[in-house]
């Protein structure tokens, strides 16, 4: 027997998809968010009356599962998805060029076998050039009757105001708690993961209610760790421990200058903590404290965010601890004269 012949089955395959495109829901009525959009979008597509569409908001909530989810139902099988739907990330085919040629040419033709308008995907639109932009928005008036387009993207201020009036534009807000915690822990059960509510809430703590990331975050761990616990959950993610994060701030805040910036250095190579993650965990945990008041507060978030400023332009780290060390002993300082 050829070797080459013996194919995997579709369950081995299925097996080694990563786990956010494994659990992708398939149908709008899968998606644990964004209740409103989704019955938006279902009514208009049902009353076969479906705009031009804009889906902008943080990473991670949904937008192209939506959107997927939303084209599967307008098509039904899946030959006529995939003859009806052109995909595009637009961050690798962005350039005037694809808009003229391959999106015009989708646009513009019809299919012998399937009825219906097709619909067009451009995810990551924030980043085409502004002549694609300009380019899109004439092909989008002028194949109206054949075609919609979707816009998929993060940041809406990157998309000009000529091609955002054209569309029905639909925020997604971060997933709240409630929201991805059903669905995380059905994933863990799925695939066996043995979990403890503090790493639980250790995934959804660190996911910033970005679900590709809670997902993410799950499999890295299961596959790096027996349990699931709150410790493995920060070890594999690489973000500060919270028992770290306490003695990080007790330096600051309790002893002198030179203590605090020998330790935090000491800590921070030791572990392999990235300064910009500390400055994260430690604005969470000053924001918390109630015997704090309002003016130390706000020097002390102004000086963190100088630092994280400097910091996006790659200077040395040590340098940077000593400034937000800085940042605490001017706060104490000011404290304690007044």
């Amino acid at each position: 027997m050829d070797i080459d012949s013996q194919k995997p089955s579709g369950r081995a395959d299925e097996l080694q998809l990563p786990w956010v495109e494994k659990y992708r829901p398939q149908r709008l009525e899968d998606l644990v968010s964004q209740d409103d959009i989704v019955s938006s979008i279902t009514n208009l597509i049902d009353s076969e009356n479906l705009p031009h569409l804009l889906l902008y908001g943080p990473p991670g909530t949904g937008k192209t599962s939506t959107i997927v989810a939303a084209a599967k139902r307008m098509y039904g099988s899946s030959s006529a998805y995939s003859s009806m739907t052109l995909e595009l990330n637009a961050s690798d085919a962005r350039g005037i060029d694809v808009v003229r040629n391959e999106i015009k040419e989708f646009a513009g033709t019809k299919q012998l076998f399937n009825k219906g308008i097709k619909l067009i995907i451009l995810d990551e639109a924030d980043a085409m050039t502004s002549d694609a932009q300009f380019a899109l928005r004439r092909i989008i008036e002028k194949y109206t009757k054949n075609a919609r387009f979707c816009l998929v993207c993060n940041y809406v201020s990157k998309i000009i105001p000529a091609l955002q009036s054209r569309c029905t534009r639909f925020r997604f807000a971060p997933l709240s708690r409630d929201q991805i915690e059903g669905r995380l822990t059905e994933v863990a059960e799925a695939e066996k993961c043995k979990t403890t509510q503090d790493g639980i809430d250790a995934i959804l703590r660190l996911s910033g209610g970005d679900m590709r990331r809670v997902l993410n975050l799950l499999q890295s761990t299961a596959m790096s760790a027996e349990v699931v616990d709150e410790t493995s959950v920060y070890l594999t993610s690489g973000a500060p421990l919270p028992a770290d994060m306490d003695q990080i701030l007790d330096w600051l805040m309790n002893h002198n200058f030179q203590t605090a910036c020998e330790q935090i250095t000491a800590m921070c190579t030791m572990k392999g903590y990235a300064l910009a993650d500390v400055l994260a965990e430690l604005t969470s945990k000053i924001m918390c404290l109630e015997n704090l008041d309002s003016v130390p507060l706000g020097m002390l978030l102004d000086g963190m965010s100088n630092v994280e400023h400097r910091l996006a332009f790659g200077p040395d780290e040590k340098i940077q601890i000593a400034s937000l060390v800085g940042v605490f002993v001017r706060t104490r300082e000011a404290i304690s004269v007044s």
